[in-house]
């Protein structure tokens, strides 16, 4: 079967096709044909060698679907053609975050991705598509979705009437304005490019602010809610996380999420303490939350929001795509 391998960090070189053996099942596992497969900045971290320690060679990318070709003995969650997804965590099924349930995090460190033709994964280490959403649109969902999912609905217990933040157009943000509309929620989203923030309109926003029309971005904010944000989806990490803290009403909620525009930032701890800041770190989700996220998904019939689909022969093209900074929602790799 056909596969890509990460063979040397650095830069997209080391990304190369390679044939390797069809998987075969164990006890407990399951074999699935990947169907599609979708890109997160982390991936790009991977490949540059950001991401810290990583096992090479190592199958790339976190996030992809498929239909189960083969069920190993004693599997009981799983039979022949059902569409999964793997999780972005094998080991974290449900509960507290912990450094043992998030050690293995697929496609980077020592787990195996899911950039190949055929993947196996142990059986409680996938959940069902939503039943009206293609490949495609599935693959969107493992991290990216349960990402905005945690970040709103676990741990900012979103309400109606709420409003939120989101920073930029990506995977998380547009979800983050997709579910917060699920709610009932109010949102302004941010961009530095009119027309995404046109397309963001039409997703529904309802607010939208240009941060190069108006760097103080944070003030907008302000003007438009009169005492500041319930919640901040923060991707940026030292880039904006000073204006995310500025944007918060008092004892509101940020949901540190990315580090897209820097890591190193001097924390003004005074900012969070005299606001009663609820600072959330979030990564990703577990499976309880991903299957929560799928039954909300599939009752509202929502639809993920993709900016290209490339097909398998032009992974490094995703990539490109991706660093880029063009994209609009989500870069996806289509294996059909």
């Amino acid at each position: 079967m056909k596969a890509y391998e990460l063979q040397a960090v650095g830069n997209l070189n080391g990304l190369v096709q390679v044939d390797r053996p069809h998987p075969e099942p164990g006890p407990g596992q399951i074999v699935v044909r990947v169907r599609a497969a979708s890109l997160n900045y982390r991936d790009l971290l991977v490949v540059n060698g950001s991401y810290g320690k990583i096992s090479l060679p190592l199958v790339p990318i976190s996030d992809g679907v498929g239909e189960v070709t083969v069920v190993g003995d004693g599997v009981t969650r799983w039979k022949t053609g059902d569409r999964v997804a793997a999780t972005f965590f094998p080991d974290w099924i449900a509960g507290e975050v912990t450094s043992e349930r998030t050690r293995a995090a697929r496609g980077g460190g020592f787990t195996a991705g899911m950039l190949a033709e055929f993947v196996v994964l142990p059986e409680h280490a996938a959940v069902r598509l939503p039943g009206h959403l293609s490949f495609e649109e599935a693959a969107t969902l493992p991290c990216a979705a349960l990402t905005a999912w945690n970040a709103l609905v676990e741990q900012g217990r979103i309400k109606a009437g709420d409003t939120v933040v989101l920073l930029g157009t990506g995977g998380v943000s547009l979800f983050g304005l997709q579910l917060a509309r699920l709610h009932g929620a109010r949102t302004i989203i941010t961009s530095s490019s009119d027309a995404k923030l046109e397309r963001a309109r039409q997703l529904g926003a309802d607010e939208t602010i240009n941060y190069r029309t108006y760097p103080n971005w944070e003030e907008k904010v302000l003007e438009l809610t009169g005492r500041g944000a319930d919640h901040v989806l923060e991707v940026g990490g030292a880039g904006t996380f000073a204006k995310s803290l500025r944007a918060t009403r008092p004892g509101g909620h940020i949901a540190l999420i990315g580090v897209l525009a820097g890591v190193a930032t001097e924390l003004k701890v005074t900012d969070i303490l005299m606001k009663s800041l609820r600072v959330h770190g979030i990564f990703v989700g577990n499976r309880d939350m991903f299957e929560a996220m799928n039954r909300a998904i599939g009752q509202h019939a929502l639809k993920p929001v993709i900016d290209l689909v490339f097909p398998f022969g032009k992974v490094r093209e995703a990539y490109e795509y991706l660093q880029s900074g063009q994209h609009f929602g989500k870069v996806v790799i289509s294996a059909e």
